[in-house]
């Protein structure tokens, strides 16, 4: 790999983003189901690639003749297959930074709710992903304990956190992981409309939700072109007016990085001298460095909030930012997914996704009504699309059913990522469940996953009634 291979590499990634932003504008079905325009660009490299093109070449003509790799070089592909793991960091470093950092109590009082009902569906994915491996998975099909945390990683940490985790699958021994995350991930975006738009249907005939006013095409523009971490509800209100130039932003996410490196080398550094000596638990080493990154941004914003420079950081820079790397990304996870790898556990496969939508799908019906005493619909929809693999997919439902805002869903949804996406959702639960999986098994992780989820159940009977007849 050199670096013309790097350049050429991402000057062909900005040209299929483009095509895949055409591809959009003109095709009305790509519109309606809201598909980002770099997933499309992912879906054209990977059909022009050598997972389909080359595969159809050489099966006409064989191995030797032109275009038996697709359209794209070898060299050119290692590229890709390298950056997501690396622009991962980007995106998660930048989740907080130019975000106001409410104190807990507001966020508990504004999105209590909220965060339980998030809670209960993100680790009742891994009660529900461990539980199948034990019952089916391994049983019939002998595949990696590991895929019992592929619901939560794919359907509520999405495509960045599935490509990011690639190296870890890879570390541990179950390589094809992350192909199937990214597939799955896949079928979450696609299933979290369509059946999104079928539960609005729904509780609008069931008297649940007055008929919802018609999103106009500005709006559908704008709401398709959302990146999945962009929650402008809880940005500063100083940021708007302020224009710092790109270079001091990539600064600021540089420095949340770096913040984020230096806790993943103190943590493997005591995890060497306490429980990780003579041969231990490994949890630090596998646990790759973006939920940290993560951390480092909530460190600098507190940092800068603390000093004074907050509202020197303008949110919506700091979102271009992430949005271009999160688009690269996609593109780059997309073109270089491997199809043989989901074909060959296409049973699991199906097994998780259709277990992952049908418990997504129960815990909007069942549980939000008897959770959120008020408007249940749009709130349970919120987390219904996040839990699907985007959070933008949330904010559409809320636009979709709450047109002029007026239920206080969006305000709530932004303050409950505060509380949420720490942990899971692609936080450190999410990237440490794959070495605690490994190092302890399945069934202890299954004990300790239903635990916390009913520790929020419980927490919810206390503080908001759940569990009590809706209204």
């Amino acid at each position: 790999m050199t670096m013309n291979d790097v350049f050429w590499a991402m000057v062909l990634i900005t040209i299929l983003l483009l095509a895949g932003k055409l591809l959009r504008a003109n095709v009305k079905l790509f519109q309606n189901l809201y598909l980002p325009s770099s997933i499309l660009a992912g879906g054209i490299a990977l059909v022009v690639g050598p997972e389909i093109l080359g595969r159809i070449v050489v099966a006409l003509g064989g191995e030797d003749v032109r275009l038996a790799d697709g359209l794209f070089p070898q060299a050119l592909m290692d590229v890709w297959s390298r950056l997501p793991s690396l622009l991962i960091n980007v995106v998660f470093a930048a989740l907080f930074i130019g975000k106001s950092i409410a104190p807990p109590r507001t966020i508990w009082r504004d999105a209590g709710p909220m965060v339980v009902h998030g809670q209960i569906i993100a680790w009742g994915q891994y009660v529900v992903g461990l539980t199948l491996f034990l019952l089916l998975l391994g049983p019939i099909w002998g595949i990696s304990p590991l895929s019992g945390a592929l619901i939560e990683i794919s359907f509520e940490g999405g495509h960045g956190t599935a490509a990011g985790l690639a190296d870890t699958f890879a570390e541990l021994g179950f390589e094809s992981g992350a192909d199937l995350a990214l597939g799955l991930a896949t079928i979450g975006v696609v299933a979290g409309v369509l059946i999104g738009t079928v539960l609005v249907n729904w509780a609008v005939r069931k008297g649940h939700l007055k008929a919802p006013g018609e999103l106009s095409e500005a709006d559908r523009e704008q709401m398709a072109e959302h990146d999945e971490r962009e929650k402008d509800e809880v940005s500063t209100s100083g940021n708007r007016h302020m224009i710092d130039p790109l270079s001091v932003h990539l600064g600021y996410i540089g420095i949340a990085i770096g913040i984020g490196w230096l806790l993943h080398q103190g943590l493997m550094g005591l995890e060497a001298v306490t429980w990780g000596a003579s041969g231990g638990l490994e949890l630090m080493r596998h646990i790759p460095l973006f939920p940290l990154a993560m951390i480092g941004g909530v460190l600098l914003q507190l940092g800068l909030d603390y000093s004074g420079l907050g509202q020197r950081v303008d949110r919506q820079l700091v979102n271009r930012v992430s949005g271009t790397a999160l688009d690269v990304l996609i593109v780059s996870a997309l073109a270089t997914i491997s199809l043989a790898a989901i074909g060959a556990q296409f049973g699991p496969f199906m097994v998780l996704a259709v277990a992952g939508i049908l418990w997504n799908v129960a815990m909007f019906i069942w549980l939000a009504p008897r959770l959120f005493k008020k408007h249940w619909v749009p709130y349970g929809l919120a987390n219904f699309g996040q839990c699907m693999g985007m959070t933008v997919i949330g904010l559409l439902l809320i636009r979709m059913t709450d047109p002029q805002n007026r239920t206080g869903a969006m305000h709530s949804f932004g303050y409950k990522q505060l509380l949420f996406e720490p942990v899971v959702g692609g936080g450190l639960f999410t990237a440490a469940s794959l070495p605690l999986i490994a190092q302890f098994g399945p069934v202890p992780i299954l004990i300790f996953t239903f635990i916390v989820m009913s520790g929020w159940v419980v927490l919810g009977i206390a503080q908001f009634g759940l569990l009590s007849k809706p209204d």
